[in-house]
Parts: C-alpha cells; sequence; structure tokens
C-alpha cells in the first residue's frame, strides 16, 4: 500500500470508529448543576425589608386558616398562636423564628448513590413535569394518561442526561383506581430509576405508603437517618392550609422526609395583581407552612417554593413567561435566601397546546429566569405543556435537550490558563483559522455546547431527509430512548419485596375512582 493510501486508511478507520461512538447506546449522566454564576437580585434592601414586614402583618393581623385540623390548630396554640375557630394568627416574628431549626440544605439519596442530589446552597436540580392527566405525542395526539404512559415518561427521565430527578407524578395513570395508582406509581419510580423520587401527598395513607415502601427499597434504618424522598405540599392560595395537603406534610416531616411548602398561585385570582403584593402573599404562606413543619419536627428539610403565573384578564386562562412572573421568581429567590431556605421555582412553563413557536418562547423565557434567580430544585423543568394539563413526550425531549444549556451556562467563564487560549491566539496569529491548532484539537469535544435534537443540517441535507421540524426530530428520540432503554439493576430480594407490597395493598381494598 502507498503513503498515501495508509494515510486514507487510517483516516477511515478513525473516521469509523468515531462513528460508532457516536451511535452507541450509551446512558450519560450529569451531576446536579453547581452554580458559578451570580443570582440575579431584583428588589433592593428597602423593598425586602417591606414586603417582609408586610408578611409578618399579614400573618398577625389577617391570619391563616387551617380547617378541620384540630390538632394542628392545638399545636399552633401551644406554639404561642392566637387560634380562633379555624383561623391562626401568628405573632410578629413567630414564624420566622420556628423557621430558624429547618436545614439551609440538605442531600436526597438515591437508591444509586452516584445519583444523589444536594438541595440548597448554590445547587440546581432538575427534576419533570408534575400533575398533567393528559398525555399528547405526534402518533396518538392528546388523550388520558395510563401507567403504561407514566412507565415511559420514568424510562425517558431515567435515559436524559441533563435531568437529574425522577419527579413525581409525571402523568396521572387515569386507568388505575385512584386508591391505588400511587402505588404503581412510587413502584415504576423506584424499579425503572435509580434517580431521586418524589412521594405521594393525595393523602395522609398514601404519604405513609410512600415511607413504607422507601423503607423497602433503601432499608428501615437508613430511611430513619436520610431523606430519600421530596413530596409537594401545595397551599391552598389564598392563606389556607387543607387537612389533605397538612396531613401528608405531617407524615413526610416526622419521618424527616422532605416538603416543599408552595403556595399555589395565579396572579389576579388567588394573589393581587401586582408583583409586591403577592410576594407578601407567598412569603406569609410558606412561613406559615415551613413554620408547621418544624412543629411536627425541629430539623425536617423543606423547601420555599413559590409556583407563580398571571392571569390572562380576557379569558380568565393561566398566562406563562411573562415578565410578572419573572419578576416574582427573581424576588422569591431573594426571600428564600434571607430565610436560609432551599427553593424552588420556575420549570418548562407554557400555555400553548403543542410543543411549537409559543411553547419554545415561554419555556425559554422561565427556564433561564429559574437559572438566574437561585432556583435549587426546579419541578416541572422538562415536558410541560397546555398551562400543566398535558405531558408531552416530544416536548420532554425538546426541554430535556435546553437543560444542558442551563448547565453550560451555570458554569460559568473559564479564565484558567486553557481557557483564555493565549497558546491558541499566539499559534495562529494573523490571518490564520483554529480549526488545526492544537487548543482546538484538544478542546473541541467539549467545547460548545451540543444539542441532541435541533437541526443545523445544511438546508439540502434537511430537505432530503424529510425536512422536519423539531417536534418530528424529538418524537424519533423519544422512540430511540424508548428502545435503548435499559432497566438500572435492583436487588432480586427488594424487587419481590416491592411488588408484595404493592399487591397486598391493591388487595386490600376495592378499587375507587373517585
Amino acid at each position: 500500500m502507498s503513503d498515501e493510501g495508509e494515510r486514507r486508511s487510517r483516516r477511515g478507520g478513525g473516521g469509523a470508529a468515531r462513528r460508532a461512538e457516536r451511535t452507541a447506546t450509551r446512558q450519560e449522566f450529569a451531576r446536579f448543576i453547581s452554580r458559578n454564576i451570580p443570582n440575579l437580585d431584583i428588589l433592593n434592601a428597602e423593598a425586602i425589608e417591606i414586603i417582609e414586614a408586610n408578611a409578618d402583618t399579614v400573618l398577625q393581623e389577617i391570619g391563616v386558616n387551617f380547617p378541620e385540623q384540630p390538632e394542628a390548630l392545638e399545636r399552633w396554640r401551644e406554639a404561642g398562636a392566637d387560634v380562633q375557630g379555624d383561623r391562626v394568627r401568628i405573632p410578629r416574628g413567630l414564624a420566622r423564628q420556628l423557621c430558624g431549626t429547618a436545614p439551609r440544605s440538605f442531600t436526597q439519596h438515591a437508591r444509586n448513590p452516584e445519583r444523589n442530589v444536594e438541595i440548597g446552597g448554590r445547587n440546581l436540580v432538575l427534576a419533570p413535569v408534575y400533575g398533567p392527566p393528559f398525555v399528547r405525542d405526534q402518533a396518538g395526539g392528546r388523550r388520558y394518561a395510563t401507567i403504561a404512559d407514566f412507565r415511559n415518561f420514568v424510562k425517558l427521565g431515567q435515559m436524559s442526561k441533563w435531568v437529574h430527578h425522577s419527579g413525581g407524578t409525571v402523568c396521572e395513570p387515569t386507568d388505575v383506581a385512584v386508591n391505588k395508582r400511587h402505588l404503581d406509581m412510587l413502584h415504576a419510580h423506584m424499579t425503572l430509576s435509580d434517580k431521586p423520587y418524589m412521594g405521594s401527598v393525595t393523602l395522609p395513607e398514601r404519604a405513609a405508603d410512600s415511607v413504607e415502601m422507601s423503607k423497602l427499597l433503601f432499608g428501615a434504618d437508613f430511611v430513619d437517618q436520610n431523606t430519600v424522598m421530596t413530596s409537594l405540599i401545595n397551599i391552598n392560595s389564598p392563606l389556607t392550609f387543607d387537612a389533605v395537603m397538612m396531613g401528608a406534610l405531617e407524615v413526610y416531616a416526622k419521618a424527616n422526609q422532605a416538603a416543599i411548602i408552595s403556595p399555589f398561585i395565579v396572579g389576579g385570582a388567588m394573589a393581587p395583581v401586582t408583583v409586591a403584593g403577592t410576594l407578601t402573599q407567598v412569603l406569609a404562606e410558606v412561613l406559615a407552612g415551613v413554620a408547621y413543619s418544624q412543629l411536627i419536627r425541629p430539623g425536617a428539610p423543606v423547601i420555599f417554593g413559590a409556583f407563580v403565573t398571571s392571569i390572562d384578564m380576557n379569558s380568565g386562562a393561566p398566562t406563562f413567561g411573562t415578565p410578572e412572573a419573572a419578576q416574582i421568581t427573581l424576588g422569591a429567590g431573594q426571600l428564600a435566601r434571607r430565610l436560609g431556605l432551599p427553593y424552588r421555582s420556575a420549570g418548562s412553563f407554557c400555555g400553548s397546546k403543542l410543543p411549537d413557536a409559543q411553547a419554545a418562547y415561554e419555556t425559554a423565557n422561565t427556564l433561564n429566569i429559574g437559572l438566574l434567580a437561585g432556583v435549587n430544585f426546579m419541578l416541572h423543568a422538562c415536558g410541560w405543556l397546555e398551562g400543566g394539563l398535558v405531558s408531552s413526550y416530544e416536548k420532554y425531549v425538546m426541554d430535556a435537550d435546553q437543560l444542558g444549556a442551563l448547565h453550560k451556562l451555570a458554569l460559568g467563564v473559564d479564565i484558567s490558563e486553557n481557557g483564555l487560549a493565549m497558546d491558541a491566539i499566539r499559534e495562529v496569529g494573523p490571518g490564520g483559522h483554529y480549526l488545526g491548532c492544537a487548543h482546538t484539537q484538544a478542546n473541541y469535544k467539549d467545547a460548545f455546547w451540543r444539542t441532541g435534537v435541533l437541526d443545523y443540517k445544511p438546508f439540502e441535507t434537511w430537505e432530503e431527509e424529510g425536512a422536519r421540524d423539531t417536534a418530528t426530530l424529538a418524537a424519533t428520540k423519544v422512540q430511540r430512548m424508548l428502545g435503548e432503554y435499559q432497566a438500572p439493576d435492583l436487588d432480586a430480594a427488594v424487587a419481590e419485596s416491592l411488588a408484595d407490597y404493592v399487591a397486598r395493598k391493591k388487595a386490600a381494598e376495592p378499587d375507587a375512582f373517585m
């Protein structure tokens, strides 16, 4: 073989090796984000002090309701609150004092220790969509979610590099009885993924099932001493703490499992139309909820939650990705840091019915604001569609792809010797190019974030391949990911104990669909 032929052969072999590397099935997992960029503070010191003082005024003069919860009312009375009927008025400063025992950060353990997440500080943990009763994909359109859909979304979460958390109710499996579906959902998270997961909150008894199943998965002693679950405790805004959510909070706090204390705000309907007024109500509600968790168990891990949208005053529909929601997300982050609590907010929010331009604009606005606001736990980070009514297969992978950009932005600017690249500038000099220089060759694999969904091919190639739009490309990726999914290893005895627990609990009572 000639020298030139040998060189071509070597180049061809190298190309084949690179193609094989690109096409091989791999499960890559990114560690949770640790920010190297500053938070964006939107409130000045005076504004923060006024909002904090007004929140204390709300708690002391207006109060919060704990309807049909005599034990909760008695706890508040013993703590020093003024309790009249269901109304609890909390003396100025008491709620903030009680919040002082909550940890500034905590570890949520996964069954695979490599997937553990640190919630708080400069960290950002990304979790998928939560709660929709419907799903959508290109093949089947919009339809009620099933347990098969639920399992598919858990598999997509396990296969998604940039998603750190398996989540909770990634869709509501309507083909399983209401009183039993929490068992199947937890079982799916525990067996189909080795990432952290969320517990059930729809009844205190279902929260207790979540704790018991976690003890089977991790071991009772481990669960007693560590946090292995996060749960979503929504406040019935304005200023009402219902018995179901507080009952679930009590179960988790007693077990030292984490809870997101989160007002559910639609501005103009469940809170004032102004940013400062909404922030005042959010802070008052979070203070009361976190304080109550600490009455149950001082030191129980909690997260300051803020789910906020505005409302379209013409149709009454919630809106997403708006400037006002961004301002509240940023401001609530400052209030959370003042309290010394981890912060939950933002997500892939949009009001669009399809994974289209509206969905992309609104989602990008919300994801980027969440990064800048100092969010520590981002629920709904991928898959959200139609104001939270729909979990979309295609949007799940589109959003999950964009979460990689958040990882890269959070790294900040590298000013190491390699980052400054003076050797490259010297090597290339005036009029040259950097494609073949040593610095480029050493860094090209990791220099730029690379999409796994979007199309950057020349027009002719794109047209020859079917002129596919982003949703179509995402649908193809969904099928590829589900086809390549491999279940993480699980001890056979643990798997058997979980399956037996679910079977026994489901057999113990008749199905209920209400």
